[in-house]
Parts: C-alpha cells; sequence; structure tokens
C-alpha cells in the first residue's frame, strides 16, 4: 500500500545561509513540519536555528551517528562544572523538580547510565513484555465498550491517553484510579522540555515533581516493606554485582517510566489514527496479519513520530560537521522527525508505504539512551490500532485535529471521530 500524503500550504522560514529563524511555537509549523522539513533537506544536513540558539542536525545517518557519538551526552557536570562553563547556580524554585531529574535514566551518561539501566532493563525485554498482550487487548476492548454505541468520541482523553498510562501503573503497581492525576502531574512536568518556558510553567513543573515524588514516595516506602510482585518491587530487590537501587534511585525512575511510558505512546496513537484517516489508507489491508501489522507500525511511527527533537551537550569541543564547532557545554539538537523524512535515506519519504523497507526509523533513538520502553510501545500500538479500526469500521474524522502547541513532542490535543 502506497499512499502520497496529502499536500499542504509551505512554511516560510527566514534562512540565512546556514541558519534559519522560525518559532517552534508557530502555530502553522507545529501543525505541519513537514515542509519545513523538506525545505530543509535541499539545503544539507544541518541548520543554526536562530530561536533556540545552538545547531540542529537532521540528516538521517548524521542523527544517527551523533544519537552514538560519545563526544556528546544528556548531562555535561559529570565531566565539568557550573563554574568552569559559566553557567549560574540551580534556581531554588526547581529545587523538587532538580531533585527528581538528578536520578533519571534519561539525563544520566555513564556510568551511572549504565549501572541504573541494567538493574531496570529485564522488566522491559520483549519476552516480558509480550506477557502483557492479554491484559492490554482486554483493556482496549474495555474502553471501546464505553462509548461504542455513541457514534462518536474525542478518541485523546477517552482511549490514547487511557491505554499507556495504565499499563504503566499496573506495571509498577501503582492503583490504576490514580491514572488522571498522573497524567495531570506528567503533563505539568514534561512542560519543562518546551521551548519558551516561562517562571509560572517552572514553578508548577516543580510543584508537580513535589507531589509525584511524594506520592510515589509513600508507595517505594510500602513495597520496600512488604515487596509485591511488580515493578517498583523488583527495582528495590534487584541486585547485579551485590549493586543496588538507592530509595530516590526508585522514585525517580518510576517517575520517568510514568512519564516517559505513556506521553510518546499516547501521541504516537493519535497521529497514527489521525494518519490513517487523512490519508483514507484502508485498516484491514494495514492490519492484515500480525507481520503486516508490525510492519505498518514502524511506517507509521517514521511518517509521523511523537518525538521530534532530541537534545544533547558537547563533551567537549569537537566538530560534528567539517565547519560545524560546538564548545564544552552547548547544546546540540537531534531532529528525529526530520530524519524520518531523509530523501537520502528513505525512497519517497513524503510517501506512506506500508511495507517500506528501507532502514529502521529513528522514534525511538539510538545508542545508550535508545528508549528502554520500546518493546512495550511496540506492543500497545500493535493492540491498540487493530483492535479500534475493528470494533469500529467505518471510522472517520468528525473535524479536523486540533495539534498540540509543543514542537518536540508532536501530538494531537483533541482528535474528534464518528462511526455512524
Amino acid at each position: 500500500m502506497t499512499i502520497k500524503q496529502m499536500p499542504t500550504e509551505p512554511d516560510n522560514p527566514a534562512f540565512n545561509d546556514r541558519s534559519m529563524r522560525l518559532s517552534p511555537r508557530d502555530e502553522t509549523f507545529y501543525c505541519d513540519p513537514y515542509s519545513v522539513y523538506a525545505q530543509l533537506h535541499k539545503r544539507g544536513r544541518a541548520i543554526y536555528w536562530e530561536d533556540y540558539g545552538h545547531w540542529c542536525f537532521y540528516g538521517y545517518d548524521l542523527v544517527n551517528r551523533l544519537l552514538r557519538d560519545k563526544r556528546f551526552g544528556r548531562q555535561v557536570l559529570h565531566v565539568t562544572t557550573r563554574q568552569a562553563l559559566g553557567w549560574d547556580d540551580q534556581p531554588p524554585h526547581l529545587a523538587d523538580f532538580n531533585r527528581i531529574e538528578a536520578h533519571s535514566l534519561l539525563e544520566l551518561e555513564p556510568p551511572a547510565h549504565s549501572r541504573l539501566r541494567i538493574l531496570v532493563n529485564r522488566a522491559f525485554v520483549s519476552r516480558q513484555v509480550e506477557k502483557l498482550r492479554p491484559e492490554i487487548t482486554q483493556l482496549a476492548n474495555q474502553l471501546i465498550d464505553g462509548f461504542e454505541h455513541d457514534g462518536s468520541v474525542e478518541l485523546i482523553s477517552r482511549y490514547a491517553e487511557i491505554i499507556p498510562v495504565i499499563v504503566i501503573a499496573r506495571m509498577l503497581g501503582i492503583p490504576a484510579e490514580m491514572s488522571r492525576q498522573i497524567l495531570d502531574w506528567s503533563h505539568r512536568m514534561v512542560r519543562m522540555y518546551m521551548f519558551g518556558r516561562n517562571r509560572a510553567v517552572e514553578v508548577d513543573a516543580n510543584t508537580a515533581a513535589a507531589e509525584f515524588g511524594v506520592f510515589v514516595g509513600e508507595i517505594v516506602a510500602k513495597r520496600d516493606r512488604v515487596p509485591g510482585d511488580d515493578l517498583i518491587s523488583h527495582m528495590l530487590t534487584a541486585r547485579t554485582k551485590g549493586d543496588r537501587l538507592s530509595v530516590d534511585e526508585v522514585i525517580s525512575t518510576s517517575i520517568l517510566l510514568l512519564n516517559a511510558g505513556h506521553e510518546a505512546t499516547v501521541h504516537q496513537i493519535g497521529n497514527a489514527v489521525n494518519t490513517i484517516l487523512q490519508l483514507k489508507l484502508d485498516p484491514s489491508a494495514l492490519f492484515a496479519s500480525d507481520k503486516a501489522t508490525v510492519v505498518a507500525i514502524e511506517e507509521l511511527m517514521r511518517f509521523d513520530p511523537p518525538l521530534h527533537m532530541f537534545t544533547r551537550y558537547a563533551l567537549e569541543d569537537c566538530e560534528p560537521l567539517p565547519g560545524i564547532s560546538v564548545r564544552q557545554g552547548e547544546t546540540i539538537g537531534l531532529m528525529l522527525g526530520a530524519a524520518g523524512r531523509d530523501p537520502k535515506k528513505f525512497d519517497n519519504p513524503e510517501t506512506f508505504i506500508a511495507n517500506r523497507d528501507d532502514g529502521p526509523h529513528l522514534g525511538f533513538g539510538a545508542g545508550i539512551h535508545f528508549c528502554i520502553g520500546a518493546p512495550l510501545a511496540r506492543l500497545e500500538l500493535q493492540i491498540a490500532l487493530p483492535t479500534l479500526f475493528g470494533r469500529l469500521p467505518g471510522l472517520k474524522l468528525a473535524k479536523a485535529p486540533k495539534w498540540r502547541d509543543a514542537f518536540h513532542f508532536r501530538g494531537v490535543e483533541r482528535l474528534d471521530l464518528k462511526w455512524k
């Protein structure tokens, strides 16, 4: 199945030699960044994005290489100091947020990252995740039971948000009835990674982090006294060469898994449903078999992924590309969404090809920070999408989707559907 993307009005970023000025909060852009990506790919593999104030790289091979390049990392203070970099001290109003982030698997580099990942990884290997298939299938069907006879639904709040947050909460041993509160804390914390955040966003994120930390800390304390058959208990009791996670590390890791374990999957479900309906794809052909489903899901993730920008620090003065220099402590941006539309890697990248076989996408990243939850996210998508379209034949858009004002995490804020 090969479908050409529907045409859109092109954006008009201001290019100047190797730089670009375009606000990530420009509505035309965040609703459709792909026309800008097409322009970028005609200009090379990198651009200095003036609005961010750093170099951004978008060629597939280059992004793939830089994700694995040990000259760059998610943190830099393990090799230097704030004073040496000329950075200000951490602001007091972010103390609770930074306390959680200090032990975050996503923000650490080796050896701390390696140690933490080894102790957590076992729960997310494919053979463990596959055991969740019956539970996820039952949950998807229960949710559809709740709105099937209505003839319409807002999919994000009634389906896409609920599946991944309940699944990861159950894995951790957190009551499913807390899912709405978890979503609230998570959304407020994730705003810290958005372009143009202000002090109000920071204060609110810090408050959410403090409340989230207290909540998870109480559950961790209970599991420390009486372990159960859940991931928090596993993290508390896991040993590698006599090493174990501290309570603070378990709290931080639990919050990371709750945030990252649902945020991207929510948006990928919404983006995928929108793609299928906008392009008038045939779900019965896309999901005709387990094999077809697996391949189609990967193409849906390449075509319109949730994570579009992944930033890293330079750990030393270096040249990511000849003629492009970065100093230690400076940020670079890796444009994962643009890499998935690189014509040098993907044949006809603007075209949806269900059985595409010209290489993997970078939606889950690469290198040591490859998404630990990738097997779980894939399983959730392989169940949620076929179940939805199988249960609701004739599914269509009731109105145009409302996109979130968030370039880094591309997703639909509202997706109104109907089928009667």
